[in-house]
């Protein structure tokens, strides 16, 4: 039988292929509006990886863990903030 942290792995394995199989097909004009979208999904992350953090049995292995994954997730919103800020400074009225 499969632990929870080999299944969790498997899952994070297969998302890292299936995303960047997706990106990799999405032309680059729509990047930057994606990227507005994952903030909101990253965001979920920080919530989940908060909870997972904290709901465990081994608390030192999930701390490392949650920490690590919140600190991804937030580099992840905080870049995609600034790439919008970004572009919609582009569209916006020269001054």
């Amino acid at each position: 039988m499969l632990s929870p942290l080999m299944i969790g792995l498997y899952v994070f394995v297969l998302a890292v292929f299936v995303g960047f199989e997706l990106i990799t097909k999405v032309p680059p004009t729509l990047h930057t509006p994606l990227m507005s979208g994952a903030n909101a999904i990253s965001g979920i992350t920080i919530v989940g990886a908060l909870q997972c953090a904290a709901y465990v049995d081994n608390p030192v292995v999930s701390n490392y863990i949650g920490f690590f994954a919140v600190v991804l997730a937030m580099i992840n919103v905080v870049g995609g903030f600034l790439v919008t800020d970004r572009m919609l400074k582009m569209f916006g009225r020269k001054g």
